[in-house]
């Protein structure tokens, strides 16, 4: 889903989007009213922590608005349907302890983290004050096929998928920033039948985290990498592409989602891999 749209398909058959600027509030509410929902999903966000860094007002101002008129517009326009407002485990930031859960406290370390962290208490407030029915997801990383590559598995994938095509029987180069943080990541399709099942009205309203319950590091993803391929590989460090205040280890609790909802992960990480590397060979050509 593209930066502040919102697309419905009325039925399977003959679906029909309706596209909107989230960040206009009357058009917002135009295609609540018009779609009538029972569920809506809200993803829209601009996503990238780098992009934050650089824009910090333009990211804070796009995510906490366009989840303002969502929630507005469903609660003018459809207040029975429940909303699953997703969000992201970077809210928690520095964990106390591991593994992370939903009664953490929230202490956001980059700018897109605040943004995701005051959106998460927005849907909480609209939930208290006015009375939506209202899941909070914090998803932790996740990745798989169709991936932007400013994410750490689909860079290292697509950097993979093109030394395939140039390098031979030789060495695979790949570059990236501080290979230590270690992340909670899961499979998209994954994370998307979790959000299904949030959807599905079942699980009582509050946050839930999107997660697998382990980490692994980059360096780790690294070795993965090269053992699904067979290939060796030569992995050298961009300091351009070092984070500030990074995080070094983070993993979230599924418990709360799993008993509410039966959901767990089913795709293992090196399928993640693998499939990731071919979709961007396929892409690539």
């Amino acid at each position: 889903m593209a930066l502040s749209r919102y697309e419905h398909e009325r039925t399977p058959e003959g679906a029909r989007a309706i596209a909107v600027d989230l960040m206009d509030a009357e058009a917002t509410a135009a295609a609540v009213r018009e779609a009538a929902p029972d569920v809506v999903y809200h993803l829209a966000a601009q996503a990238s922590v780098p992009e934050a860094w650089e824009h910090p007002g333009g990211t804070l101002g796009v995510n906490v608005a366009t989840t303002l008129h969502v929630l507005e517009a469903v609660h003018a326009h459809a207040p029975g349907a429940r909303v699953v407002a997703v969000g992201s485990g970077e809210v928690y930031g520095p964990p106390s302890s591991l593994p992370v859960d939903e009664d953490a406290p929230l202490r956001p370390q980059n700018p897109y983290a605040v943004s995701k962290a005051s959106a998460d208490l927005l849907a909480a407030m609209y939930a208290d004050a006015r009375g939506l029915d209202v899941v909070r997801v914090r998803a932790f990383n996740h990745a798989g096929p169709g991936q932007s590559d400013e994410y750490v598995v689909a860079t290292l994938a697509r950097q993979a998928a093109e030394e395939l095509a140039a390098s031979g029987d030789g060495a695979i180069r790949v570059v990236t920033g501080n290979p230590a943080p270690r992340r909670d990541f899961t499979d998209v399709r994954d994370v998307a039948r979790a959000y299904r099942g949030l959807g599905a009205g079942d699980a009582p309203p509050g946050a839930y985290n999107v997660c697998s319950g382990s980490s692994v590091s980059v360096a780790e993803l690294i070795e993965a990498l090269g053992r699904g391929l067979g290939r060796e590989i030569e992995h050298s460090v961009d300091p351009e592409r070092v984070r500030e205040h990074e995080v070094m280890d983070v993993r979230g609790d599924p418990t709360r989602l799993r008993e509410a909802t039966g959901w767990a992960p089913e795709i293992p990480l090196e399928t993640t891999l693998a499939d990731t590397v071919a979709w961007w060979r396929e892409r690539l050509g």
